[in-house]
């Protein structure tokens, strides 16, 4: 799948994220994405590689939220990575068979 559903809760960001990816651009919400590369691609996502970046993604993507000065980073951060699992939740929901059903 190359599209991230937009009707799911936070496909803006890991859209946002996977684009920023495949640019090679160092970015929050690219961070965020390689925080769930493994679950997205699971989930049938296309989640470009990211050689040469941190090998610990969440503490990359905290001290990123820190020095934007978005306030409160540990609110901030934990609110992406709740956004994160929704979206993966979701798509993983949509990938799976029916639970029940002939």
């Amino acid at each position: 799948m190359n599209h991230v559903p937009d009707e799911l809760p936070g496909a803006e960001l890991v859209a946002a994220g996977i684009e920023d990816l495949r640019r090679g651009e160092f970015t929050v919400e690219a961070l965020l994405v390689t925080v769930g590369a493994h679950r997205l691609r699971e989930a049938g996502l296309s989640v470009p590689d990211a050689p040469g970046w941190p090998p610990e993604p969440e503490h990359a993507l905290y001290e990123a939220i820190g020095s934007s000065g978005a306030g409160d980073a540990h609110a901030r951060y934990n609110a992406l990575i709740r956004r994160l699992v929704s979206l993966e939740r979701a798509l993983e929901r949509r990938s799976s068979p029916s639970q029940g059903r002939p």
